[in-house]
């Protein structure tokens, strides 16, 4: 129940929602996925370890840094004795509890890495069952991109240790990521060329930080990195080319898209994962219209789109050109242009080709 007192019956639907909101946090608070990292490094730092870990989410960056650092501070680097891994749906349980079974030799702990097993996704009772009993000297580290939190190992890990999602992280805490490695090298950038750099990249910290070294070896001898070094040493991913067609699509200029289509062809790119993609984007498009109808902020958008800020910016941009009926048809469009393709009706290079024309003409006044 919200607590009396409120005021809620004065307050609009929105300030109603907005209360609502802060009195469940109040009353319900999360744990914060930050403060699911920051217990890890407390445990390594007090040598105080749970008996099991579970590291799962979509950053992979983040997810190999903790695993990384949890092994190395439970075992030394050159104990293979007491330190195991298994990798894989194929994994088998009874495998893994013998092994667990067995006294690490001439150590106190043995340590089993389990990573991508999909037993938190898939039925593991006799290691979920196994979990309530764990020796003493073993530790578990299991490292999952999905999770069903209504999984009993899941529940099993929370009840043992700690379950730590990785999640990609906000646009704040990239850019204060890439300016402290980038103080460290004694650079400096402006906020639009950081926004150019993370569009280029995306928000896998891994593809961040190999760009981020490419750039920084590319600018040694000057302090400053412009837009011009960005785009001479930065890679640009397939969904950043994608995007520029849609821009291109949505600018009415024909030509330019028709260009763009034909070099991420030449790049080998599948014909029907440019359908996939551009289908994305008119999806975002529309889901950003609708909710900037609705009254929601370039952040709300973010959030629920699953990109950073400025990304949210440009989708509301291109999204500008249309209207919600004229999205909404072009999302049925592309489901019908795949199934032409699946079917044999179209050839899947001229599906996308057609798609482009038919979003691309001037209309008619």
């Amino acid at each position: 129940r919200i607590p009396v007192g409120c005021g809620i019956s004065r307050l609009l639907n929105g300030q109603k929602l907005r209360l609502l909101r802060h009195c469940a946090n109040v009353l319900w608070p999360e744990r914060k996925k930050e403060d699911g990292m920051k217990s890890i490094l407390e445990d390594i730092k007090t040598q105080n370890f749970k008996q099991a870990y579970l590291l799962y989410g979509e950053e992979a960056y983040l997810k190999h840094q903790y695993k990384n650092k949890l092994k190395n501070a439970l075992l030394p680097e050159d104990d293979t004795m007491n330190f195991s891994r298994f990798e894989g749906k194929g994994t088998e349980i009874p495998k893994v509890i013998d092994l667990a079974e067995t006294m690490p030799f001439f150590a106190d702990r043995r340590v089993i890495l389990l990573e991508n097993t999909g037993f938190f996704k898939n039925k593991a009772d006799a290691l979920a069952d196994y979990m309530g009993s764990l020796p003493d000297y073993l530790v578990l580290i299991f490292v999952e991109e999905e999770v069903d939190k209504r999984n009993r190992m899941y529940k099993a890990v929370q009840k043992q240790g700690r379950a730590v999602e990785f999640a990609r992280q906000d646009e704040k805490t990239l850019m204060t990521w890439v300016l402290g490695m980038m103080k460290k090298e004694g650079k400096k950038i402006t906020r639009q060329d950081m926004e150019d750099f993370l569009e280029k990249t995306g928000t896998d910290m891994g593809n961040i930080r190999m760009e981020l070294e490419k750039l920084i070896t590319y600018t040694m001898g000057q302090d400053i990195v412009t837009r011009e070094d960005i785009e001479e040493i930065c890679t640009t991913r397939t969904e950043n080319k994608i995007f520029d067609m849609v821009r291109a699509v949505t600018e009415r200029n024909q030509r330019r898209a028709l260009d763009l289509y034909n070099d991420l062809l030449t790049l080998r790119e599948p014909p029907m994962r440019i359908l996939f993609l551009l289908s994305k984007q008119f999806r975002q498009m529309c889901l950003a219209k609708k909710m900037a109808g609705e009254g929601a902020s370039q952040n709300e958008i973010a959030t629920r789109l699953g990109v950073p800020s400025f990304v949210a910016r440009n989708i509301l941009a291109c999204a500008r050109a249309y209207s919600v009926e004229e999205l909404e048809q072009a999302e049925e469009d592309f489901v019908d242009a795949e199934e032409a393709v699946k079917t044999g009706r179209l050839q899947d290079v001229l599906s996308v080709e057609l798609l482009i024309v038919k979003y691309s003409t001037e209309r008619k006044r």
